[in-house]
């Protein structure tokens, strides 16, 4: 059984054992209780269940940690039915909520959009100050124009009703404080009422909005217009509940009200230090375009569901003119987005007077400042693609009560792939807004990419493979010279491309050959150049294009190897590659950067999730921090955020990060080079999750050395004792890797060598220094110091041929005693330590049954075999790629899930067949398991 297979059936029998009580305390199954009940290891069960949840078989719950249940038993226990797609939600009670499965009192928050997600701190905070003994607290919210301050005060009110705060005929007393800026002695007098005579004017006696707001809430708008003798009396008032009309003496008058104030003004300069002092809280309001897409595009469905309940029709809102809206999102916030969405509802009303069916806001009604805002997305292709999780087809809200619209025009036009389609619209829309040809050419490539993940993602039934789904549409033939083409690719480009190339190719190519049959010709060259012609996507598709040729006989246009090559960009399996992105924060000019430099080089890699970001002590730390902020908006940061930091300021980066970018993050101080080198391991070789990183570094201590206190130390004839140093840009970092490294080549020489990491800094006097008490044999790192010493490179070191100078080295400079041991060593062949040691510590986080250090003798002698039949020695990175492969293919032959090779066998050179035959061997004797002969065909592939 395959292990996603052993997961769910976990699953699915724990939560069918579940009740609604026991869900209400667990909430389900989290992954290191499946990982201990399987065997499995917690990092391949996280990636099984975000596959179980995208294949709609597991429900999941946010928190921490993560939860899952069983889709089939939520719906068998609440007697609902989920909707379609991946299932996720923050909480049970979220799930609760959107199902409606407890029929009780909603809390008035409950309706306000973002309540749980960005406005969760706000809204708790406004619950606090609501139920805070014995009255509350009094409270100031803070936000720009149009944010929403008026609603979230009217929800606290609401809110205290609910909870019995205040009585239900409480009232709720509004005043812009704005409206008499000009004139205090009247504000005053109409916020806590006058006698007769109190002014000139002043007739008779009138009762203030403190008495009439008495059991209530006296809400005081852009409160920074209140004078200071008002915000004096307002304070006095908070303090004691006692007050005095205008032109009483004595303050008398008791009453019991909640103020809340609003304003758009930053509080510390706009009110008086006193009064400021005297609200303990205060809320801030995001903006709109700090908001979430989700949230965004929430907003504006409840907008227009308003409209279309006062036109009592159902309104149709293109996707093009939805994206516009939420580009053009501003200053203005939802106050000129309300605005800007009356206006088109208005204009559409009255273009579609005689449709009795809905009326359409479309792309071309739009006011140009709003039409921008679809360029504005379009140049963001990470939050382009959010959004399409979200908006896939037109837009369609109706009022209560009406019977819902079908959002397409058949079921046929829902499942049809038309790329040329989603070309032609699109040009023809923008070359209508005079939009350049370059700019268009960006846009289209971005929507194809879009669309392409959007298709294979809307695939009609999990149980079905991909060749079944395209037999349902396509015939057989094209299906099978499709899959061909799809072999082809990921042999060709050299990464994988899944299912979702062979989806949307098929569809295409019997589009295409459907228009060359009917002889139409491939539209729009304005999309030449979309695709840079010397990048290797467009050299494919050349290729590609070549091959269809030749199978169909037809002449394909040049026109057509820019949609292949759309294609090929678009349908990149790139989900693969989200990974935590790793940001390494350290003061000095170039300290980060240089520590990078050495993590990446012991790893080969030139990684992108890696970042190092440098602090000159002359910098400010909020001129980082936007720096750092913005360079993540371009990023994929949905995996989240590790900040490793040395100290101070840079250590509190990753709150500013988490605001800003509603990511997770997770801060680690103490940086050091080893600390790197395992998130990146974590990172990268592992797929381990951000959390899953943060929690087991926490108690990291560095790579393990060599315990010596026990062993007596060789002494050269001086009596120093013999030493080897290790160099990088610190001292630390990768000098104590490389420490440890050296450490384990040294232990089967049965000497001990000490081994001492040094920096860049002042290396030569370090290294003189360390000369009075040790007699230096080699150096091995980054940098010849200049001295009689000899040197290793780092790179020579890791790729195999350092370790074995090294040896040789010390045998040169070995005393009798210690000669025949180092020789012994150097005499065994190139058993490489370092190889080992990083083939065990891959295939660590690569397998599930088998042990990595239970087989790493008989891999390491697969590999010696291997080289003596071909008559050559590996490179050391060379020897690591085919050790993991083989480690893996053993757990293949375990489970009896053997690749299958595609290309012919008869073009497989039969000399490294037979050397790979005769070198398997050792694991049909040691472990009894074999290899198939596809298995054989693609090591020898790999040689």
């Amino acid at each position: 059984m395959k292990r996603i297979d052993r997961i769910f059936d976990y699953i699915a029998e724990q939560s069918a054992a579940f009740t609604k009580e026991t869900l209400a305390e667990r909430e389900g199954l989290d992954a290191q209780e499946i990982a201990d009940a399987l065997g499995i290891l917690r990092n391949n069960v996280s990636k099984e269940l975000n596959e179980l949840v995208r294949l709609e078989k597991v429900v999941k719950f946010g928190g921490r940690p993560v939860h899952y249940f069983g889709r089939e038993a939520l719906e068998q226990l609440y007697g609902v039915v989920l909707p379609a797609g991946p299932v996720v939600y923050e909480s049970l009670d979220d799930c609760k909520r959107s199902l409606a499965v407890e029929k009780k009192e909603v809390e008035p928050f409950d309706a306000l959009i973002g309540a749980h997600r960005s406005l969760k701190r706000q809204v708790e905070q406004a619950k606090a100050a609501i139920l805070y003994p014995p009255d509350g607290l009094h409270t100031l919210i803070v936000g720009q124009t149009g944010v929403g301050k008026t609603l979230f005060a009217h929800l606290m009110f609401a809110y205290g009703k609910t909870m019995g705060r205040f009585a239900d005929d409480a009232p709720f007393v509004t005043f812009n404080c704005a409206d008499y800026y000009n004139n205090p002695q009247l504000l005053l007098s109409h916020i806590f009422g006058h006698i007769k005579g109190a002014f000139t004017g002043a007739d008779q006696a009138k009762a203030g909005l403190v008495e009439e707001a008495d059991g209530g809430v006296l809400f005081l708008d852009e409160i920074h217009r209140l004078p200071p003798e008002g915000q004096e009396m307002i304070f006095y008032f908070m303090d004691t509940g006692t007050y005095n009309r205008l032109g009483e003496t004595t303050r008398s008058r008791k009453a019991k009200v909640l103020i809340i104030g609003a304003t758009t003004e930053d509080p510390k300069s706009a009110l008086t230090k006193t009064f400021v002092r005297r609200i303990p809280n205060i809320i801030a309001i995001p903006t709109l375009e700090s908001r979430s897409l989700g949230e965004k595009l929430d907003i504006i469905k409840m907008l227009f569901t308003d409209e279309a309940q006062r036109v009592k029709k159902p309104i149709r809102i293109s996707v093009e003119a939805v994206k516009s809206l939420i580009g053009s999102i501003g200053t203005g916030n939802v106050g000129q987005l309300k605005s800007n969405i009356k206006l088109l509802c208005a204009q559409a009303f009255l273009n579609g007077i005689d449709n009795p069916e809905y009326i359409e806001v479309d792309f071309r009604m739009l006011p140009q400042a709003v039409k921008n805002g679809l360029l504005t997305l379009s140049a963001n292709r990470q939050a382009l693609t959010e959004l399409t999780k979200y908006l896939a087809e037109p837009l369609v809200v109706e009022p209560p009560g009406r019977r819902r619209l079908r959002t397409g025009d058949n079921a046929q036009d829902q499942q049809a792939f038309n790329l040329y389609r989603v070309v032609e619209d699109k040009v023809e829309l923008l070359k209508g807004e005079g939009i350049s040809d370059d700019l268009i050419k960006q846009i289209v490539a971005t929507d194809v990419n879009v669309y392409i993940r959007q298709l294979y993602d809307k695939r009609d039934s999990i149980a079905l493979s991909t060749r079944d789904r395209l037999l349902k549409i396509v015939d057989e033939p094209l299906v099978d010279f499709s899959e061909q083409i799809s072999l082809f690719v990921q042999k060709r480009l050299n990464r994988s491309y899944r299912d979702r190339f062979l989806y949307a190719f098929s569809l295409h190519l019997s589009a295409f050959l459907k228009r060359m049959k009917d002889k139409e010709t491939v539209p729009y060259s304005e999309i030449a150049g979309a695709i840079e012609q010397d990048s290797l996507y467009y050299q494919v598709a050349l290729e590609i294009k070549a091959r269809i040729e030749h199978h169909y006989h037809v002449t394909v246009p040049p026109t057509e190897v820019e949609y292949i090559a759309l294609l090929l960009e678009s349908s990149e399996d790139d989900d693969l590659e989200e990974k935590v992105i790793i940001l390494v924060a350290m003061h000095g000019a170039q300290t980060a950067s240089s520590m990078v430099e050495v993590a990446q080089k012991l790893f080969n890699t030139q990684d992108t999730n890696l970042i190092p970001v440098d602090m000159p002590l002359e910098k400010a730390p909020q001129d980082i921090a936007e720096k750092v902020i913005t360079m993540l908006r371009g990023m994929n940061c949905r995996q989240g955020v590790l900040i490793l930091a040395d100290m101070g300021s840079l250590v509190t980066l990753g709150a500013e990060i988490k605001e800003k970018l509603h990511i997770p993050v997770r801060t680690l101080d103490m940086v050091s080079t080893p600390l790197i080198l395992e998130a990146m391991r974590k990172a990268d070789l592992a797929g381990m999750d951000l959390e899953s990183i943060y929690e087991s570094l926490r108690s990291f201590r560095g790579y393990e050395a060599v315990d010596s206190e026990d062993v007596p130390a060789d002494r050269a004839d001086d009596g120093r004792q013999e030493a080897v140093v290790t160099i990088c840009s610190t001292g630390k970092g990768a000098a104590v890797k490389l420490k440890s490294l050296v450490e384990d080549v040294l232990k089967g020489t049965g000497r001990n060598v000490a081994v001492l990491p040094v920096g860049l800094v002042k290396l030569e006097d370090h290294i003189r220094d360390l000369g009075s008490s040790y007699a230096v044999r080699a150096a091995i790192g980054m940098k010849k110091p200049e001295l009689p010493i000899p040197f290793i490179p780092i790179e020579d070191f890791v790729g195999g041929a350092g370790e074995q100078r090294l040896l040789e080295l010390l045998r040169a400079g070995a005393p009798a005693a210690g000669h025949a041991a180092v020789a012994q060593r150097v005499e065994e062949g190139q058993k490489s330590i370092v190889v080992r040691r990083l083939c065990e510590e891959s295939l660590t986080k690569f397998l599930t049954y088998l042990n990595p250090s239970k087989i790493m003798d008989s891999l390491m002698e697969f590999d010696r075999i291997l080289e003596q039949e071909l008559g050559k020695s590996f490179s050391n990175p060379i020897r690591i790629r085919i050790i993991v492969h083989c480690g893996c293919a053993l757990e293949r032959a375990v489970t009896r899930t053997p690749l299958h090779y595609e290309d012919s066998k008869e073009d497989v050179d039969t000399q490294k067949l037979a050397a790979i035959q005769k070198a398997v061997k050792v694991f049909e004797d040691a472990l009894k398991l074999h290899f198939s002969e596809d298995e054989l065909c693609f090591m020898a592939n790999m040689i």
